[in-house]
């Protein structure tokens, strides 16, 4: 327990100190959204790599497909770091960089009210980032607590309200900057942290030949309809017992970033298109490990006894009992390494949720193209002031967002891999299509948006009001692709931006 407890208290240590060295540069809106667009390739690949993998994908996601697909749900991690990390970074990177920095865009909101010329655009657009990246954060501290309940006997709720005011005091000091130094410092804790715990958990069970061999003894699940299934093997397996299933997964946890606006956000304060390259070599090797890590960990839940609740097996509690005969060392390191992977997405969550509120709802400054001249421009004086004030207010809804997800995490509905599904349904599910065909099609139409809007939270709401007759998993697959038809469909029926105007915008790719 002293070994828990000085790492822990180190590990806080350092995510304070950075928070506070860097509240200097934090003071104006761009400093503190956007780190003043000058963050480095290795701060912006382990930024975007520690925001995507938490105790989500540790503890959630690992436990439930692990035990649900075996070995095979390794393709999940491969996925996210061929399709999640190097796609995205050769797909958006460099075209979400110029575009936003051309049309001066600080949100993704804010991109579709300028992109689009509409500012309805905007104000939904950050209604749907808040309302559902709150699911998302109560899934981050859900999982996170689990940990921490199993390595330091703390109680449920008092880690999540330490967690939570910890991540609030290092994000109001020192914005993006502050969380992207301390996602670098936090990235190398979970990359040897996953190493060492991957090495430990094989070693257990007698070396990797060995616990293969006995999951492949494993008889499949009985089918739907009760009847006995006798096949073996399914669980060591390439493809596992339900390839289907599998492949639904992969698409939502994989492309799904493509349309998060805390993942998109890391392309637009890099510095310029050199680093966007460097960028894309280190975050996809990060999610390779990290990822393909703990799905392939989670394959061999099966091993282990899970802990059932009224009849049910309490997924989220798979990875936890499979670490805890681990030595006190490499527990420490395994707190550590999900307290860093969540918290790095908590500052994430917490910073969009805030920046998009300020600049989009409260502070929604009318916009206008490059090389056109505004009206009615204020002095310097003025202008300083309202960005001190911009900053203000977004610390102050940095505490709101955090109070919020609180009041869930405290009372979760369901297990955390129904949360994200939730959660990345709706938002992916609403912006991808129209974001990706925005920065490269210029005959996307403002009406589409509008419809991918409504087709992505629509369908994901929808299911959950139903009772969620779609798992939710594979309804937020189904509405991330289904976006793609609706707008190029929309685009081609409804009228069209005026052409100068589109062609100003794509003047940065020349």
């Amino acid at each position: 327990m002293l070994i828990k407890i000085t790492l822990t208290i180190i590990f806080l240590a350092v995510m304070l100190g950075v928070g506070i060295y860097t509240r200097k540069q934090a003071s104006s809106v761009d400093g503190f959204v956007l780190g003043g667009r000058s963050v480095g390739p290795w701060l912006t690949a382990f930024a975007y790599g520690t925001s995507y993998f938490s105790a989500v994908v540790f503890v959630g996601y690992a436990g439930q497909f692990g035990w649900k697909y075996g070995l095979s749900s390794t393709w999940i991690g491969v996925g996210n770091a061929v399709i999640g990390s190097l796609l995205a970074w050769l797909v958006l990177g460099r075209r979400t960089k110029l575009m936003t920095q051309h049309i001066e865009s600080r949100t993704m909101p804010d991109f579709f009210g300028t992109r689009f010329q509409d500012q309805g655009l905007r104000v939904a657009a950050s209604i749907i980032a808040f309302v559902f990246l709150i699911p998302y954060t109560a899934g981050v501290y859900k999982g996170i607590s689990t940990l921490f309940e199993m390595g330091f006997g703390i109680p449920y709720e008092y880690c999540v309200v330490i967690m939570a005011a910890l991540t609030a005091i290092y994000v109001i000091l020192g914005g993006y900057k502050a969380t992207a130094m301390n996602d670098f410092v936090q990235g190398i804790i979970m990359l040897f942290g996953i190493v060492a715990v991957i090495a430990a958990v094989i070693s257990a069970q007698g070396g990797l030949s060995e616990a293969v061999a006995r999951l492949a003894a494993i008889p499949a699940d009985p089918a739907p309809d009760g009847s006995a299934v006798a096949a073996t093997g399914v669980f060591a397996s390439c493809l596992g017992p339900d390839p289907w299933g599998l492949l639904g997964v992969v698409i939502l946890t994989s492309l799904g970033t493509w349309g998060l606006p805390q993942m998109v956000g890391k392309f637009y304060s890099i510095t310029d298109e050199s680093a966007i390259r460097r960028g894309t070599i280190i975050s996809t090797v990060f999610a390779f490990i990290v990822a393909g890590g703990c799905y392939f960990l989670g394959g061999f839940g099966r091993l282990y006894d899970p802990v059932v609740v009224n009849g049910k097996i309490a997924f989220d509690s798979i990875v936890p009992a499979m670490l805890v005969t681990l030595p006190d060392v490499l527990i420490a390191l395994v707190v550590l390494l999900v307290l860093s992977a969540s918290m790095s997405t908590l500052a994430s969550l917490v910073l969009t949720s805030s920046s998009t509120m300020t600049l989009d709802l409260i502070y929604r400054d009318k916009k206008s193209l490059p090389g056109e001249v505004e009206e009615g421009s204020i002095d310097d004086t003025v202008s300083e002031r309202i960005e001190r004030r911009k900053v203000v207010v977004m610390r102050v809804l940095i505490i709101f967002f955090i109070a919020i997800s609180l009041l869930i995490a405290l009372n979760p509905p369901t297990f955390i891999a129904q949360l994200m599904g939730i959660s990345w349904g709706a938002l992916a599910g609403a912006f991808l299509a129209p974001f990706m065909l925005g920065l490269y099609w210029r005959g996307t139409t403002a009406a589409s948006v509008w419809a991918c809007f409504i087709w992505g939270v629509g369908i994901t709401v929808v299911n959950m009001l139903a009772g969620n007759p779609i798992n939710p998993i594979n309804c937020g697959a189904i509405a991330m692709l289904g976006g793609f038809p609706i707008v190029l469909i929309a685009s081609l029926v409804t009228p069209k931006l005026k052409r100068e105007t589109v062609d100003q915008m794509f003047q940065c790719y020349q």
